[in-house]
Order: C-alpha cells, then sequence, then structure tokens
C-alpha cells in the first residue's frame, strides 16, 4: 500500500493530469475512462469486467426506463430490474460467505462456505449505479445516452473505491459541459493536501496508537481503555474523511464538484447531529432512497420506528458483512429513535458541555461495536472500559498516550472547525499565495518521508 501511494502521487497522478488538459476537451471523458478501468484494475484486473458489466446493465436499463416513461408499469419493471441485479452482484462478492456460515448454524444443514474475493468499491460504485436507474425513472436526472460519459461516472477514479458516494444526478450536467478553470484547479490541490495529511500524518498514527494499546487488553485499565478507543476515534474520521477530501480534490482538479461527506462530526451534541455530519453521502442515499420510499415519517411513529430500523439495519450491513455490524447499525438505530421520541426535551435542556459528552460517549461505545468482528474480543475490551479493578491506566498505556499526547491533541483540535474559521478569515488575502504554497509543499514532504519510513498505511474504507 505505501509504495502503491508513491506511485499514485509522483507517477500516475501527474500523467493522467498532465494528458487530461492536452487531450481535446471532447476527448476527456474517454481519456478518464480508460485511465479509470487501469487505476482500477491495478490490483485485481478480473474485476475490472464486473465493473463494465455492472455499467452496461445500468447503461442499458436507464436506456429503457427514459424510453418507456409514459408506462409507469414497464418503466417500474426496469427500474426493479436493475435494483436486483446490482444488489445480487453485491450481495453475491460481499455477503455469500456469511450468509452460508449462517445456514450452516442451523441443524441438518451443511452448504459448502463460498469463499470469493471481495472487488475493492463494490459497495461505492453499486449504490451510484442504482441512483442512476431511480434517478431517471423518477425524472430527477436526463438519461446519458453515451456509453462513454455513463462509464466515466461509475468508474470515476477519485472517489471510485471509497467514496464519496455521488449521486448520478448531482454530476449529470458536470460529465458533459463542466470548465475546468486555474481556481478550482489550486483549490483542488490544496483541499486534497488537507486530505493527504489527515490520512497519513494523524490517521496513520492514530492507528499505530490504537494498536499498540489494543494490544495490552485488561492491562490498559479504565482510562487507558477509553484512550486506545479514543485513538480509534480519530483514526476512523482522519482515514476515512482524508480520502474523501482527497477524492473531493481530484475531482476539482479534473473539473467536478462532489459533495461534502464529513461536516465536523465530533463537535455534535447528539446522535442525530453526528450522523447529520457523518458520512453525509451515505446517509443521503439511504434516505432518498430507502427511507422516504418506505413511506418516511409519512404513516404514522410505528411505521416511522419500524423504517429506521430496517435503514439503520441496512446501514450497518452495508459496512460489512459480519455480525458486529449488524449490531452497530441497530445499536445507532435505537439511539436515533429514543432521542426522536423520548429524549430530544431532556437533551436540550442539558449544558452545552455535557451533551457534547453524551454524543461523544455513544460514539466512542459505536466505535467499540464497529471495530471488534470478534463477538468475545469486544465483550473483552467493553469489560476493560468499565472494570475498575484493573486499575485506572496501565504502566504501557500510559507510556503510549505520554508519547503520541501532541499528535493526540492535534488532533483532536483538527476534529472541529476552528483552524478552518480561522483559514476563512484571511484566505483570500493576497499574501496567502505565499503560505498556501508552503503548505502543500511541506505536506507533500512530510507525507512522502513518512510514506517512505513506515510500513503502515491501511485505508480503512477499502474493504467496505
Amino acid at each position: 500500500m505505501v509504495f502503491s501511494s508513491i506511485i499514485f502521487l509522483f507517477m500516475y497522478l501527474p500523467f493522467v493530469l498532465l494528458v487530461y488538459y492536452i487531450v481535446p476537451r471532447k476527448f476527456r471523458n474517454l481519456f478518464l475512462f480508460i485511465v479509470n478501468l487501469i487505476f482500477y484494475g491495478w490490483g485485481e484486473p478480473i474485476f475490472v469486467l464486473l465493473m463494465l458489466f455492472s455499467t452496461v446493465v445500468d447503461y442499458t436499463h436507464g436506456y429503457f426506463i427514459n424510453k418507456f416513461r409514459d408506462n409507469k408499469k414497464i418503466a417500474r419493471c426496469f427500474v426493479a430490474s436493475a435494483v436486483i441485479i446490482n444488489l445480487s452482484l453485491l450481495g453475491f462478492f460481499k455477503y455469500a460467505g456469511f450468509l452460508t456460515e449462517t445456514l450452516n448454524v442451523l441443524p441438518f444443514v451443511s452448504l459448502p462456505v463460498i469463499k470469493v474475493p471481495l472487488p475493492i468499491g463494490i459497495s461505492f460504485y453499486t449504490f451510484q449505479t442504482m441512483s442512476y436507474s431511480i434517478d431517471v425513472y423518477r425524472g430527477d436526472a436526463p438519461v446519458q445516452k453515451n456509453i462513454i460519459n455513463f462509464g466515466t461516472y461509475v468508474s470515476l477514479f477519485p472517489q471510485l473505491i471509497a467514496g464519496p458516494i455521488v449521486r448520478y444526478k448531482d454530476v449529470a450536467y458536470q460529465l458533459e459541459h463542466r470548465r475546468e478553470t486555474l481556481e478550482q484547479f489550486t483549490h483542488g490541490v490544496k483541499v486534497f493536501m488537507v486530505g493527504l495529511a489527515k490520512k497519513v500524518l494523524i490517521a496513520n498514527q492514530m492507528g499505530v496508537m490504537w494498536d499498540s494499546i489494543r494490544q495490552s487488553g485488561e492491562a490498559n485499565g479504565v482510562l487507558g481503555s477509553w484512550i486506545g478507543i479514543a485513538a480509534y476515534t480519530f483514526q476512523i474520521y482522519f482515514d476515512f474523511s482524508g480520502y474523501s477530501d482527497m477524492a473531493c480534490g481530484l475531482g476539482n482538479m479534473f473539473g467536478f464538484e462532489f459533495l461534502k461527506n464529513f461536516n465536523y462530526p465530533y463537535i455534535s451534541k447528539s446522535i442525530t447531529e453526528f450522523w447529520r455530519r457523518w458520512h453525509i453521502s451515505l446517509s443521503t442515499w439511504f434516505k432518498e432512497y430507502v427511507y422516504i420510499p418506505l413511506g418516511g415519517n409519512r404513516k404514522g411513529v410505528k411505521r416511522q420506528i419500524f423504517n429506521l430500523l430496517v435503514v439503520w439495519f441496512l446501514t450497518g450491513f452495508w459496512h460489512g458483512a459480519a455480525y458486529n455490524f449488524i449490531l452497530w447499525g441497530l445499536f445507532y438505530g435505537v439511539i436515533l429513535i429514543l432521542e426522536k421520541f423520548v429524549l430530544k426535551r431532556f437533551l436540550d435542556r442539558l449544558p452545552g458541555f455535557v451533551q457534547h459528552i453524551y454524543a461523544l460517549f455513544i460514539i466512542m461505545i459505536g466505535w467499540t461495536i464497529f471495530y471488534f468482528e470478534d463477538m468475545g474480543q469486544m465483550m473483552l475490551y467493553f469489560g476493560a472500559m468499565f472494570d475498575f479493578s484493573q486499575g485506572l491506566i496501565g504502566a504501557k498505556a500510559l507510556s503510549i498516550t505520554i508519547s503520541y499526547l501532541p499528535l493526540f491533541i492535534a488532533a483532536a483540535v483538527a476534529s472541529t472547525p476552528i483552524a478552518s474559521k480561522l483559514y476563512s478569515k484571511i484566505k483570500d488575502k493576497g499574501f496567502m499565495w505565499a503560505p498556501d504554497t508552503i503548505y502543500c509543499a511541506a505536506v507533500l514532504f512530510l507525507c512522502t518521508a513518512s510514506l517512505v519510513n513506515q510500513s503502515y498505511n491501511p485505508f480503512l474504507y477499502f474493504r467496505f
């Protein structure tokens, strides 16, 4: 992963950008489509065929949905067909093994466990292609008559393998009518560098801290265990939001505008607010394509609660074929239902800092569930978080905490909008080109040095 990151930064990306701006405008989508497939097929070329199949299926279905627009029955059949095919592909590659293992628990059932490698990014691009068929049926987006343009949308490499989930209607116009500008390109470089710094300089180091504390188990003590899960809380945020920033920045470099995927979720004062700020593209997708079609809040309280539980079950299951993800989704579903119907008035009367502590407590409990796929290990770690018999903090956990304390504090500050607000006040000053240039150069240097000198560089959301 480290070697691939260096190749991407210093070979693949500069070459693609150079050729992209040399190629005549009318051929730029074709060029992007080709390099997207090369990028995706770098590790496992066979899965390029799966992406091409998905592209052809949804392009064809979109054509027929538009053709039979006046015959709602036939159009709905094509929408249903597109959804079934997409979910079947996702289900086979992501959940077939989980399903067979689950069925084998039943008496007199002995099925061969299906083990297939998971195509990177399939959860993201499957949801994108489904949004196309649905948007065309609803009349929210025009049908795409050029399969190259559609293929560019499906395979667009900046956000292909870990989001954000880009709905077709949000980029339909940009696919054919975008006009790249120097200002947009410059902005994209700065956003990309912010994301790169989040990922390499903060997320990776928080990941090392978390791994070091986690390995000590119960010896960490209560405070040490909470510090450990706090490190993972920072890791997953800066990892995923860093990748999303890099995707948005790369999109800007090629003339695209992607919607923001994170909005400082850890400053939230409730879980409802947290999910308005965390992974916004996924929450929006489930709201528009699952929650509202199920009836949303229009059919009474009981139906609304049912709809919320369905959405959060699917949200958890979308993240992975394991029981902890289902539990994680339902955990948040129940909390959100309680906040909406029971806790809201009580929470609103509490001081702001107490609301914030409440939200962070629930969020960190959630990340503990999310991390441990092994239920036994999860229970052991939860025990360590609440069992004072092991002391407040172990010697190893204390040593690790002290050594990472400056970076830990930096991560806490960076997860708030303090720096962003300060920058917004001076970004339009005439002299800002100098500090912006110095910042980008410094980040590139530090991240390159860090990548060269470390072997730890996972992208957590690649596996989802």
